[in-house]
């Protein structure tokens, strides 16, 4: 409980401080449940993402294996000095609540023909096919990971705030509103029956 003097100037200042405070619990316990619902739909596509980016760098681990047993590792590895791609990923942003998550974007530049399709083996073709998109799902896969981490930041302090507010802020105001309430009243007891005392007593001395 507040330590303030029971006037109704305080009283009134603090109901109007306490209207605020339950207020802003209501926002914050809608951006809790908000975040929260986002952030365990991340966790789903996270633990899903996972998978799709192990099983394509399998696959394209696979294939390259499958390149190099067709061709010899000497051939591919020439074959690979001659490919020329450039790889982008761009980091943009979307907002869930005021909290900045990435968009990751990976786009890739050819400049073919890279090497003479005679002699080669079409494992090459698919290798590169498959690491092209592996670099793909593994930027998803960041994109993911950082969005999950920095939502579950945010519930965190959100959740901080809304228990601050519930369990220390709004009982705090509401009691020192009522022991306002409760001492102005008391006031108004003792002042009433102080002029009844008085009255009283002019009464007597009129009677008298």
């Amino acid at each position: 409980m507040r330590n303030v003097a029971p006037t109704k100037t305080n009283m009134l200042k603090l109901k109007q401080e306490l209207k605020f405070a339950s207020l802003g619990y209501d926002l914050l316990d809608q951006k809790r449940n908000i975040l929260v619902l986002e952030l365990l739909n991340l966790v789903d596509q996270t633990a899903e993402h996972q998978e799709r980016t192990q099983k394509a760098l399998a696959d394209a681990y696979h294939t390259l294996e499958d390149a190099v047993l067709d061709m010899g590792k000497l051939k591919v590895l020439s074959l690979s000095s001659a490919i020329h791609i450039e790889t982008s990923m761009t980091v943009k942003e979307r907002k869930v609540m005021g909290v900045a998550l990435p968009v990751v974007e990976t786009s890739f530049k050819d400049f073919p023909p890279y090497y003479s399709p005679e002699g080669t083996s079409f494992w090459i073709d698919s290798a590169l096919t498959n690491f092209k998109h592996a670099l793909e799902v593994m930027g998803r896969l960041a994109e993911l990971k950082v969005s999950m981490i920095r939502l579950a930041n945010e519930v965190k302090k959100t959740i901080r705030k809304v228990n601050a507010l519930e369990k220390i802020a709004i009982p705090d105001l509401k009691e020192t509103v009522t022991m306002i309430q409760n001492r102005l009243e008391e006031n108004e007891r003792d002042m009433f029956m102080l002029m009844k005392l008085v009255k009283g007593r002019l009464e007597a001395k009129r009677s008298g």
